[in-house]
Order: C-alpha cells, then sequence, then structure tokens
C-alpha cells in the first residue's frame, strides 16, 4: 500500500495489525492530521503512541516526538521499524558520526518518526533543522512533565514553550496517562495550544486487581506473592535505595532473578538492569520511584508497592506500568501506620506552610484509600473526578469483602473526645492529637491545653494506636467527621456523627489493623478474567520460545516482535494459514511476512503433540 495518504483504518490494519481503533484514538488521530492542536489524556495501556505513530505514515513530513526518555526512545523506534516503519532517535547515548549519519537520513527526508529528548530539541542548531526537514508535528509525550502541579515535573520540560513559539504554525499534540484538572489546564496553557481538541478517557484500567495488605512481616509477605507469580515480570517499588538494594538480594535468595534500580547506581549498571528486565533475563526489578516513566514493557503482570507513595496520583501512574498489554494483571500496596507516620515526619520538615498543607491532604488521601474497606477502584477513579457507578468486583474488597464488627461503642467514645476538646479548647484539633486523648498521652500539648483532665483522657487505652488511626480515618471516610481546611485538618462532628453520638444509629466497622484475618499475599492471581486452560498455556510457553529466539536474532525485547497479548490470541485461536495468523489482532503484514511462518510451524508442532499425547487440539483453519 501506498505510505502517503492512505485512510487510517487501512493503515491501522497494515502495518500494527489491528482490525479496529481504541476508544478516541480514531477521532484524535483524525484531528492530528487535520492540522489541529489535540490534548490527549489516555491511561497507560489505552494506545497514545498509536496517536501520533499512525499519522506520521499516513502523510508527508516529519512528526517530531518529545520523549523523556532514552530507553522509551529505542523501544519505540525497534518497534516501528520490525512494522516497516522508517523511525531514528537522536540522544546521548548516539556517538557523534552516528548522529551526523542520522541527520543526513533526516535531510533527505528518510524518516517519517523523529525521537528526541526536551534538552536536544530545545538546541538552538535542532530548531533551525528542523525548519529544514519539513516538520509535520509536534508530539510531546509525558505532557504532564511541563506542569510545576504534576506529580513528576521536570524543568527542561518548560522550555518546549520556547519551541512552540519559535515554530507557532507547527500543530503539538500532548498526550499524558494521568493529568489532574488544574494539570490539564496548566498543559494547555504552557504549550500555549490553540484551540485545541481536548480528550480525555476513562482512567479506569478493568484489567489491574488492586489489593492492600498490613505490613506484617512484608518481606515473607513480598517473596510469597512472587514465588506464586512464577514465570511472570513484576516491580516492586520501595522509598530508599538501601531497601531496594536489600529487597532484591532477599529476592535472588529465595531463588527470584531480581535487580535493584536506583538514582545511587552507575548509568551503566541502571542501563543494564533496565535492558535485562525488558528482555525478560530478569523477573523483577526493585526500584526506587526514579524507575518506571516511559517504560514501554507491556507484559508487567504486577506491580508492588512495599513502602507508601506519596500520593494517589503516583500511586495511580506507578500501578499503571501493569498490563498494558490489556492481560490481567496486580497492583499490590502493602500498609502501615509506620510508614505514614514516616511521611509525617517528613513533611513536617517541609519550610513552606502550603507546600506542608498540601502533602498532609495527600497523604491523608493516600490512607483513607489504604484503609478504606469500600470498593478500592472507586475511590481511585474519584480522585481523578471520575464517578464509578457500581463496585468493580476486581479489587480486594469486592472480591474478598472484610470481616467487620459492630464499632459502636469505638465511635462513640471517638466522636465524644472530639466534642469535648473542641468545647474545652474553642478550637479543633486534627486526628492524631485526638488519638493522644484517648490514649492518655503525656505530651506537650495535652499538658499546655489542660486535655489530661477531659473526661474522654484515657478511656481507649486497651486499644491500640493504629487501631484509633484508622478508625478516626474511617469515621471521616463515612462522614460522621469533617475534616476543617488549613494544616492541622481539625476534626469536626458532622450531623450523621451526632447521631451515632446520641444513640440514634449504630456503626459497623472494618477489620482494619487485623493482620492474622487478612487475605494472604501469596494467593494465586485473581481468577476474575477468564484464565486459559492447560492446552492454551502449554502453547503460549512454546510461542514464547520462538519469540525470545526471534527477539536475540535482531537484538530487541521480546515484545517487540509480539505481545503476550498477541501470543495469548495465537494460543486460543491455533491459526494454521498464513491467512488465518494474519487475522489475529497484532499481526500486520510487515510481521506475517518476517515471522508468520515460525509461529506457524511452533502451533502445528503443538497441535500434533497434543493429539499424538491423546489431547484435543482446535480444528486448523478451513477444515
Amino acid at each position: 500500500m501506498s505510505l502517503f495518504d492512505a485512510d487510517p483504518r487501512s493503515a491501522l490494519e497494515h502495518y500494527f495489525g489491528f482490525p479496529a481503533f481504541r476508544p478516541l484514538q480514531e477521532e484524535i488521530v483524525r484531528d492530528v492530521l487535520a492540522g489541529r492542536d489535540v490534548f490527549a489524556l489516555l491511561p497507560t495501556g489505552a494506545g497514545k503512541s498509536l496517536c501520533y505513530q499512525l499519522p506520521a505514515v499516513v502523510s508527508r513530513g516529519l512528526t517530531v516526538v518529545v520523549s523523556p526518555l532514552i530507553a522509551l526512545m529505542k523501544d519505540q523506534v525497534d518497534s516501528l521499524r520490525v512494522v516497516g516503519v522508517s523511525a531514528t532517535f537522536l540522544n546521548s547515548s548516539l556517538e557523534a558520526h552516528e548522529i551526523a549519519r542520522r541527520m543526513q537520513g533526516l535531510a533527505r527526508g528518510e524518516f517519517r518518526l523523529l525521537y528526541l529528548a526536551p534538552e536536544r530539541l530545545c538546541l538552538p542548531n535542532v530548531v533551525e533543522n528542523l525548519a529544514n526537514w519539513q516538520i509535520e508535528r509536534i508530539a510531546i509525550d509525558e505532557a504532564h512533565c511541563i506542569s510545576e502541579w504534576g506529580h513528576d515535573f521536570r524543568p527542561e520540560y518548560r522550555r518546549l514553550a520556547e519551541v512552540r513559539l519559535r515554530m507557532p504554525q507547527v500543530p503539538v499534540l500532548a498526550l499524558t496517562a494521568t493529568a489532574t484538572e488544574r494539570v490539564r489546564l496548566d498543559i494547555i496553557q504552557q504549550l500555549a495550544l490553540h484551540d485545541p481538541r481536548c480528550y480525555a478517557a476513562s482512567f479506569n484500567r478493568p484489567n489491574l486487581t488492586y489489593r492492600v495488605l498490613p505490613k506484617a512481616r512484608a518481606l515473607d509477605q513480598l517473596v510469597a506473592f512472587v514465588r506464586a507469580r512464577s514465570s511472570e515480570s513484576g516491580i516492586v517499588y520501595a522509598h530508599s535505595r538501601k531497601q531496594v538494594e536489600s529487597l532484591a538480594l532477599k529476592l535472588n535468595a529465595a531463588g527470584v532473578a531480581a535487580r535493584p534500580y536506583h538514582a545511587g547506581l552507575a548509568p551503566r549498571e541502571r542501563a543494564r538492569a533496565q535492558d535485562l528486565f525488558r528482555r525478560d533475563d530478569v523477573r523483577v526489578i526493585c526500584a526506587t520511584v526514579a524507575f518506571g516513566m516511559g517504560i514501554d514493557k507491556p507484559n508487567v503482570r504486577f506491580v508492588v508497592h512495599y513502602d507508601l507513595p506519596k500520593n494517589l496520583e503516583a500511586y495511580y501512574q506507578e500501578t499503571g506500568r501493569a498490563g498494558r498489554d490489556g492481560l490481567p494483571a496486580e497492583c499490590l500496596l502493602f500498609f502501615s501506620g509506620g510508614d505514614a507516620a514516616k511521611f509525617r515526619a517528613f513533611i513536617d520538615e517541609k519550610e513552606d506552610e502550603n507546600e506542608r498543607a498540601v502533602a498532609r491532604a495527600q497523604l491523608r488521601m493516600m490512607c483513607d484509600y489504604a484503609e478504606s474497606s469500600g470498593c478500592r477502584r472507586r475511590t481511585l477513579l474519584g480522585y481523578f473526578g471520575e464517578r464509578l457507578e457500581v463496585d468493580c468486583d476486581n479489587c480486594d474488597n469486592c472480591l474478598e469483602p472484610p470481616p467487620t464488627f459492630d464499632g459502636t461503642l469505638l465511635a462513640r467514645q471517638f466522636l465524644s473526645c472530639v466534642v469535648r476538646v473542641r468545647q474545652a479548647s474553642g478550637f479543633g484539633v486534627g486526628l492524631n492529637h485526638i488519638v493522644d486523648v484517648l490514649l492518655g498521652g503525656d505530651t506537650e500539648k495535652v499538658r499546655t491545653w489542660n486535655h489530661d483532665r477531659l473526661s474522654t483522657f484515657g478511656i481507649g487505652k486497651g486499644t491500640s494506636r493504629d487501631v484509633w488511626l484508622a478508625a478516626g480515618r474511617e469515621f471521616v471516610r463515612l462522614g460522621l467527621l469533617l475534616r476543617t481546611a488549613g494544616a492541622r485538618g481539625a476534626l469536626e462532628l458532622s450531623n450523621a456523627g451526632r447521631a451515632v453520638l446520641f444513640g440514634r444509629r449504630d456503626i459497623t466497622l472494618p477489620q482494619t489493623v487485623a493482620p492474622t484475618k487478612t487475605r494472604r499475599a501469596g494467593a494465586a492471581p485473581s481468577q476474575t478474567s477468564a484464565r486459559p486452560d492447560g492446552l492454551e498455556d502449554a502453547l503460549f510457553e512454546a510461542l514464547r520460545v520462538v519469540r525470545r529466539r526471534l527477539a536475540d536474532e535482531r537484538d530487541v525485547p521480546a515484545y517487540v516482535i509480539f505481545s503476550d497479548a498477541t501470543l495469548r490470541a495465537m494460543a486460543r485461536q491455533r491459526p494454521t494459514t498464513l491467512g488465518g495468523l494474519r487475522s489475529v489482532s497484532g499481526v500486520g503484514d510487515k510481521k506475517l511476512a518476517d515471522f508468520g511462518a515460525a509461529f506457524l510451524a511452533a502451533i502445528v508442532a503443538d497441535d500434533h503433540r497434543t493429539v499424538s499425547h491423546g489431547g484435543t487440539a482446535m480444528e486448523p483453519d478451513g477444515a
């Protein structure tokens, strides 16, 4: 087919092997082709890359893609070359002579896509060259990095506004997987997008299962969880470099191939760890948050947060690295009150009061998510302003509702203490101070404010601090208490709280801190999505072997050849002709020509093996 001026739907199938667009992709592609500025918020795994790759192959001129990480550039260029699209990148990993060679190719119009880091795009000579390279559009990936309100702000992204001013006639496509309303508006303003078409897909990732476990003997829990998923890739996030190193050592000692990744490692070591993970030579990466943005590995089957994330937006972004291929994946968070207390102490060290207030509010929301007994997906989507009408049936609280107990007495003691403190002092206090009073704490504030003389002082000594803190947050979530704005987040009784306090309503609470009664971390993966049968599993593993061989021959990650989702479809459909294989989603014309024979041979061999062992294989195409 002709490279230029092709119908996007035809090009989608020809190059990428997809019979149809995902939600919003076609609308975005057509607006981009029409030369409009576009802002697109699509969750990880929704196909953001296609929104600029497809326009690049069906129109003349060069599409420049601003990308934050060298590894991501190489992955995407490798993937495009495999499907027959000419693409290249310029970055610091290349020798000077190689950069010169690629720039000569750009001057001759040999490439449809050019990947650049924001720093390089802002160099004066690069902007001048772009004017001679028939630049058609600029696509800015991870666009939230341009906003100081974003969770991963990068100062170098701010300079992209200068490029836009120097090339105001070049359309811009800004893409991100996560952004609050404030960040969305800031992106549009910073990039000076002109009358942009704005698209925002649902934040819901239905293939992800969300779970939270109390952090009790967490290392044993982690090892059990990972070992129960013996052939699957995953990421384990921890806060400190020391913790990352320790977790990697412990997993390796337990027979799990793992590598650490953090900013303290030499660049070569980080690149090596990332490459081993991309190529499936290492099954688990233990990392600080320095790892992840722009990782293009679609078959990450689990993401574990060993420590508490700093906020819900970062948590959503990090868990979003699981299941990019659309297959089931799991997100596990270990939670403890101790982690929250460490965060709180760190926040208190910030000099700016406004920063402290924002960080405290974010921490409260993160703790509310972790301790909630309701649908976790509903809480997570609500943070981004999206309403989930029904419970998801794919988080721990929906799949295995936690045990409950009659918390009426606990609630009345807590609510009474809130009222007594406010009556005695004339002002409200935060959660931690209320718990100090309930436990009979000998603190400076308790003594100064004479709260040791209250009738509620010490009435909660029979209950642990963790339970009181969790209960207090649950009372806020249930609407029995309101938090006032401001640094302290002072608690106030609501009308619903008064009904409980004065005996007009009873309360049932979840067992939020009872490690002996929680679900096991090493439990088998969720069964909410259909699981393949034994025959399909066996063929899938055989196809993975073929994929790995072909990937090694081309020195690319295995998923560049075919994704796990495409291999699963092959194993399920068992095509035995090139025509049948071409009908599998993800098999385009170039990949069919290059790899089709090898995969068909593996399928036929598996059919023969199945029949010879008395199994039942599916009938071949055209039988």
